[in-house]
Parts: C-alpha cells; sequence; structure tokens
C-alpha cells in the first residue's frame, strides 16, 4: 500500500481542524498535544479516566475519556462526540504500552485496541484525513547486526521483543486495510524532558555509576522528541499517506557518547565504568522480571529490555522522511542532552 499526496504547508493549517491524540498523557503525546495547539489545531487529549494530566494544562485543550478496552464503551463515546462536534480532521494514535507485566498484554494493547479503535471509526463513518501511528525502530529487530548497515523499509522485520511484535501486528493491520488513510512513524531512542528510562541513566551517572553491556561494538541512535513531533506534523502538512518512516537525528552513536555528554551536563562527576557480558545480563534481567511478576508489577530490567540492550546495530535510514516529509532532526545528541539535563534539573529530578 503506497500512495503519496503532497500538498503545499501551510501555516494556518490547523485553523478549524480537529485533530484527536491519543496517548496525550504520556511522553510523546503529550509533546505532541504542545505542538498541536501551538498550530491552531482544535485539539482533543484522548485520555483515560486514570490519566495523569500533569503535562496537559495549556488552555484552549479538550479532553475526551476513550476506553479502548471495552468495543462498546468506547463506541458510545465516538458516537456522543460526533454528535456533538463531529468527526476528527486528524487522528494521532499514541496510546500504547511498554511494559507489561503478562506479555501477552502487548498484543492485546498495542494491536488489539489499535483495531478496536480503527473498525471504531470506520463503523461511525469518522474516518479523518489521516491517521498516524506512532510505532517504533524495534518493529526490524536484530537486522544487518554483521553488516551494520542501516535498517531500511526494505528489510525484512524479525522482531524480538514482544512489543517490537505486537507494534509489526498493528502496522501490518494498518497497511493491509483498503481506503484507509494510514501513515506509520518508527522512532528509534526517543529521550528527551519528561522521559523516564534515559533518565536511570543520568540518575546512575550522577550516583557515579555508568554501566554498558557486551564487548562487541554497538551502534546506538536516537532522536529527541520534539523531532518525532516535527516528523508527524509535517506528514499532517504534506497530506502523506500509506507510508512507513524511520526517525533518528541521522547520526550514529556508541554508548560511551551519550553517556560523556550527560556525565558533562551534571558537571563531570567521577564515575566507575563497568561493562556488563551479555550472559550476566540476560541472568540478571530474567530474574528483575520473575521477581517483579511475583509482586505484579513491571521491572525496567526484564526479557525485552535484555533483547534491546543486546543488539548491536540500531542504525536506520531516515532518507525517505527527508525525502518526501522535509524531515530535518533540529537536535544532535549533544543538543538534545542539554535540554534533557537542564530539564530534570529544573524539576528536581537530579
Amino acid at each position: 500500500m503506497t500512495d503519496i499526496h503532497k500538498e503545499t504547508p501551510s501555516v494556518s493549517l490547523g485553523e478549524g481542524k480537529k485533530i484527536l491524540i491519543t496517548g496525550a498523557s504520556g511522553f510523546i503525546g503529550s509533546f505532541l498535544v504542545e505542538e498541536a495547539l501551538h498550530r491552531g489545531f482544535d485539539t482533543w487529549a484522548g485520555v483515560r479516566a486514570s490519566s495523569s494530566r500533569k503535562y496537559l494544562q495549556e488552555p484552549g485543550l479538550h479532553f475526551l475519556e476513550l476506553d479502548f478496552a471495552h468495543a462498546d464503551r468506547l463506541r458510545e463515546q465516538l458516537k456522543a462526540y460526533k454528535e456533538t462536534y463531529g468527526a476528527f480532521d486528524y487522528v494521532v494514535h499514541c496510546a500504547g504500552v511498554t511494559k507489561c507485566i503478562d506479555s501477552a498484554d502487548f498484543g492485546r494493547v498495542n494491536y488489539g485496541q489499535t483495531r478496536v479503535l480503527i473498525e471504531t471509526l470506520r463503523a461511525l463513518d469518522m474516518t479523518p484525513l489521516q491517521f498516524a501511528f506512532i510505532s517504533t525502530l524495534s518493529v526490524f529487530g536484530p537486522v544487518h547486526e554483521d553488516t551494520y548497515e542501516p535498517i531500511r523499509e526494505t528489510d525484512i522485520p524479525q522482531p524480538n521483543t514482544a512489543y517490537g511484535r505486537s507494534k509489526l501486528k498493528a502496522e501490518r493491520y494498518l497497511l493491509g486495510l483498503e481506503d484507509f488513510p494510514c501513515v506509520i512513524y518508527r522512532p528509534t531512542g526517543v529521550y528527551g524532558p519528561r522521559e523516564r528510562d534515559y533518565f536511570l541513566m543520568a540518575d546512575s551517572i550522577k550516583r557515579h555509576l555508568d554501566m554498558s553491556v557486551g564487548y562487541r561494538r554497538q551502534d546506538l541512535t536516537f532522536v529527541y522528541v520534539r523531532d518525532v513531533v516535527q516528523a508527524v506534523f509535517l506528514g499532517i502538512e504534506r497530506g502523506v499517506v500509506g507510508r512507513s518512516y524511520f526517525l533518528s537525528d541521522g547520526q550514529v552513536y556508541t554508548s560511551r557518547t551519550f553517556s560523556d555528554l550527560i556525565r558533562r551536563e551534571l558537571g563531570n562527576p567521577l564515575i566507575i565504568r563497568l561493562r556488563c557480558p551479555l550472559f550476566l545480563l540476560k541472568v540478571v534481567s530474567l530474574l528483575a522480571e520473575r521477581w517483579a511478576a511475583l509482586r505484579k508489577t513491571t521491572s525496567t530490567l526484564n526479557g525485552d529490555k535484555y533483547n534491546i540492550m543486546k543488539q548491536r546495530n540500531w542504525q536506520c535510514d531516515i532518507t525517505p522522511a527527508v525525502r518526501e516529509l522535509g524531515y530535518h532532526p533540529a537536535y544532535d545528541l549533544e543538543r538534545g542532552v542539554k535540554e534533557t539535563i537542564a530539564w530534570y534539573k529544573k524539576e528536581g529530578w537530579l
């Protein structure tokens, strides 16, 4: 399914247009909300009743509670919205899970609930002009591990995590639909203010410990959250549908580069550098996952995280996004880390 339609970008694109952003209370979602409001969209934050609204305080923002877990309830919620306001012009589906107690929940949420949302929109005649799906580079898994070539859209996905498999299943469902205007974004490691996983690395360095894993070369890529947001709205401006794009800052890094930048922003504290063998990391990850399951909670270190950390090649080809969207990352890792650490300090996280 390939259908690229380009329109001349308009500075007033958002004026009079309604946009729904699901997962709005999350890390990426909250930044999407900010940008939508800045661009003048009539912005609706799709949230659960229990969702935190800490980062959703902007004036003019509307809230729409959505229950993706129950199709009948979701239909009632969207039908009530349509009867009052009409259909959405754009939907950015950012809702999903990255950690689960039961690995089956990845498929239930990231694929199953995505499907329920789309089926409900179509049944209610609420198909938007564009449905943007936030996926992940992890749908491809360990590709070109020997040659370290960039992962390209023509490569065969071989995800080795439950998270990646669930996102790939959702992608294939979307691209298999007839007459449904979707576009898919596959960011690599997304970092920035409000993000908690990379924060743990910064916190560890502040506590004088820098941990890396494996002894073989590892090529890492990153993308600052505002550049992910940039790509999504470029896609809206150009009316692109039926396409999938990798997103990174276009550079390749080592784990040492990332830790050194964090350390510099923290005032160069004395640190002890430890390198963990992969076999030991696997044992620790599985034990942490088992312990978390017994406590009925999630663990940052788990089987999926082990597979992510042992992957040696995270390069990806962003040429299509540059060429078709006009995507030009504004943040390299140095600038992004500087802003992120400054935010962590300002908010008292560090």
